[in-house]
């Protein structure tokens, strides 16, 4: 008696959170996907890095932020072969995740009933669904399977709706269309695997802000992005801070040695490995002369970096 009991308890729980299960992940999820950021979040529950972080993520170099990752023990964040609207941009931004899957008829009713139950608009295509959710600051990062023909994602008119809620562009594991009007879009960028004059045909959405994987990287709703012409590396919200500021202080000590070498003070030999204490202090000294106005961070930050390293 007590193992059916047991069993219909089981079969009960299942069936509540199937019945739960929406095409969008909640906030509840999204924040214990992402349970290590501590700070400010969206109402959707993704983390909210500030625009003065992303502006500064900018300046960081794809090999820079690589390694700081494998240093914390992430080994795939990144993934590049990618065509690209504009190469000579950087893009940085917060991840808004979209999973699309090969057309099954029966599952794309069922998606487009939880899109009408989550108040979403039915009667156009769902591919638009996660870009109406799209605020100031976000990149849509969508796995497409690179997909291409019949899996055009967006073409001129959705970009245009992209970059209106976004302010930003895209990254798809897939194909785009109509690019000569994607590139018309000023400001607006995209990292996509093919073009194709086909419409979204054999392709369907099925879920919005959950964990995908484009190509060798995997992605949370809510990672920062960085995408140049290099490629694309997707950053945990809650590294994001440090990574800026360590790839900063990498940049200064770059700026030294290259000066030092230049002055022929030491030989490259003794630049190119880790530093006696004699060029470290010289470089503390060197960094005190450093202008304020110029430091990428602030003083303190820097400061407080210095002397943190200096307990390791």
């Amino acid at each position: 008696m007590k193992s059916i009991q047991f069993i219909l308890t089981i079969a009960f729980l299942t069936f509540s959170s199937v019945q739960s299960q929406g095409v969008a992940a909640t906030p509840e999820y999204i924040m214990e996907l992402t349970a290590d950021w501590k700070g400010e979040r969206f109402p959707d529950g993704r983390p909210k890095v500030s625009d003065a972080l992303l502006k500064r993520m900018k300046n960081i170099q794809i090999e820079e932020a690589w390694g700081y990752l494998r240093r914390k023990g992430y080994h795939n964040q990144y993934e590049g072969d990618w065509k690209i609207l504009h190469p000579d941009r950087v893009m940085t931004g917060r991840v808004v995740t979209a999973q699309y899957m090969p057309l099954r008829p029966d599952y794309k009713e069922l998606i487009k009933v939880k899109g009408a139950q989550e108040n979403r608009d039915t009667i156009g295509g769902s591919n638009s669904w996660p870009i109406e959710m799209l605020v100031p600051g976000d990149v849509y990062v969508a796995d497409g399977y690179g997909r291409i023909i019949d899996g055009t994602l967006i073409g001129s008119n959705l970009g245009n709706a992209i970059f209106a809620n976004s302010q930003n562009g895209v990254i798809f594991d897939g194909g785009v269309r109509d690019v000569a009007g994607l590139l018309e879009i000023e400001g607006f960028n995209g990292w996509y695997r093919g073009d194709d004059p086909s419409f979204l045909a054999e392709q369907m959405l099925s879920e919005i802000n959950t964990p995908i994987r484009i190509g060798r990287a995997t992605i949370l709703p809510g990672d920062v992005v960085l995408a140049n012409r290099h490629g694309t590396i997707f950053i945990p919200a809650h590294l994001a801070s440090e990574l800026v500021l360590s790839s900063e202080v990498v940049g200064l000590r770059d700026q030294f040695g290259f000066q030092r070498l230049r002055e022929k003070k030491y030989a490259p030999g003794q630049i190119d490995t880790k530093w006696t204490s004699a060029i470290e202090a010289d470089f503390r000294n060197w960094i005190k002369e450093y202008p304020d106005n110029k430091l990428p961070m602030t003083r303190k930050e820097l400061d407080d970096y210095l002397n943190n390293t200096d307990k390791e």
